[in-house]
């Protein structure tokens, strides 16, 4: 089956979030499973850096666009293992120190500059005469696909017929633009309705994906349940009801070639299940490396964006009565400047037991997944999540909220049965995130059931080829749609 991936992003070429993980991963987990998966993306030059050896395919393409033709370069990259991206390069629109926006907000030109990429995306395939049979497209960006397919390449020798998947991997990002944006779509003018791309006066692009596609998913089960709700569904809920007969959910999974205490080159000290002693070697490296003192109380990790949808908030309204307890707390992370300042003013309250480190830090994120005893997520929503099924393979017992993919992915451990690898809360209150944290902390205080609790969740397996499989099984079932 020939499966052309669009996307805004993809690791390790260029990455926000766990989008660009997703399409680092589940392209080459397909190939290996006999699929071909070839991926268009934009060229952001700034990021590539010189770093990939690209291939003109037409460093000239002329796009039929907003009538007239705007030139765009076409070019390629191929990995070893025969995987091929092919980049859309117009530097007027991706050559910024950005992908989306800034701390300001989103580029003005979003609409135009993604249009534009979808278009290019699909005409590459006509430019290189490759036939796709599915087309799947990733988050609003790229929204615009399915309705390109069924509209302007119907008839198409090479797109028409090839079915269409949109993946939702965050609703809250949906691609809202003025009314006067829809004429950059290149869309039929009727698809401007209550049917169509309008949305309370303004266009909304993932409508586009949800409406036309012949098949959407999400990145959870629960994820794509919980977005049929109000409280979930921003304002779309009732058209993913109307919907849900074709919405589908599958767990990301987890690139353990990177994410594996076995072999980890940012640890001082690899181990795994059967020498679990050894991860208190890489808990001193990591408080260490946060000048926090080793006194024997459990450390709580946080990697997270510092917003309220993470559940920040959260933590500030429990910050003082959570370090009231005995344990230290390790947060990296960037976000919200109000965040920022609330938590520099708490490590200045509490020097030996909370340290926090506003920036990108790869290393640091691996050692705060071996060097923390527990990792906490009080996400307010979480279509999926990573960080859990990190800290479940090192052996960190998570304490999450139950929403999207960390209530899939957590189960509770029982002290009766002794199964669960981790502690989840269901209400969104600062009470029911301290009454977790107490839970987590009355079981360390007991070495033989902790250590249950870690390899419960370090026999956990959340590989990507798993994940492979059910986008296989839903791009056979679209196709036979």
């Amino acid at each position: 089956m020939n499966v052309l991936m669009i996307a805004p992003e993809m690791a390790p070429f260029a990455k926000t979030g766990g989008l660009g993980d997703v399409m680092g991963a589940l392209p080459r987990s397909l190939l290996a499973l006999g699929e071909e998966v070839r991926v268009v993306i934009p060229l952001y030059r700034r990021f590539m850096h010189g770093r990939f050896e690209t291939v003109p395919v037409d460093p000239a393409f002329r796009l039929p666009f907003q009538g007239r033709e705007e030139v765009v370069g076409i070019y390629q990259w191929a990995s070893p293992e025969g995987l091929i991206v092919y980049f859309v390069a117009k530097d007027e629109y991706f050559d910024r120190a950005e992908l989306y926006g800034t701390s300001e907000g989103e580029f003005a030109d979003n609409a135009a500059r993604f249009s534009c990429f979808t278009l290019a995306a699909l005409e590459a395939c006509r430019l290189v005469g490759w036939k796709p049979d599915v087309v799947h497209a990733h988050d609003w960006q790229t929204s615009l696909a399915p309705a390109y397919l069924k509209y302007r390449y119907a008839s198409d020798p090479v797109l028409g017929g090839a079915a269409s998947i949109f993946t939702i991997h965050n609703l809250a990002y949906q691609g809202m633009f003025p009314q006067k944006a829809f004429g950059l779509t290149e869309l039929p003018a009727e698809l401007y309705s209550m049917d169509g791309l309008e949305f309370y006066g303004q266009v909304n692009f993932i409508k586009a994906g949800i409406i036309f596609s012949d098949l959407t998913t999400t990145v959870s089960e629960k994820y794509s349940q919980e977005i049929q709700t109000e409280e979930f569904g921003c304002g779309l809920d009732g058209l993913l009801r109307r919907e849900s007969g074709k919405l589908r959910g599958i767990l990301n999974g987890v690139d353990y070639g990177e994410w594996d205490p076995r072999n980890d080159a940012y640890l001082p000290v690899p181990y795994d299940a059967e020498h679990i002693g050894r991860k208190r070697h890489d808990r001193a490296a990591l408080l260490a490396d946060c000048g926090l003192p080793e006194t024997g109380a459990p450390v709580i990790g946080m990697v997270t964006r510092l917003t309220a949808q993470k559940g920040i908030d959260l933590l500030a309204d429990a910050i003082d009565r959570l370090l009231s307890m005995d344990l230290c707390l390790v947060v990296l992370g960037t976000g919200e400047k109000r965040y920022e300042e609330m938590l520099r003013e708490v490590s200045q309250r509490y020097p030996e037991r909370a340290a926090f480190r506003f920036r990108f830090d790869n290393r640091l994120a691996h050692r705060i997944e071996a060097g923390a005893d527990m990792f906490l997520m009080p996400s307010r929503y979480e279509p999926c999540g990573l960080n859990q099924l990190y800290s479940l393979r090192y052996g960190t017992v998570p304490i999450v909220r139950a929403t999207g993919g960390l209530d899939d992915t957590i189960e509770s451990f029982d002290p009766q049965t002794h199964r669960g690898n981790g502690f989840k809360f269901e209400d969104y209150s600062p009470e029911a995130l301290l009454q977790a944290v107490r839970e987590a902390l009355a079981r360390f205080a007991e070495p033989n059931v902790w250590a249950t609790i870690m390899r419960n969740g370090m026999s956990a397996y959340f590989g990507w080829d798993v994940s492979a499989r059910k986008y296989q099984q839903v791009y056979r079932e679209a196709c036979a749609r």
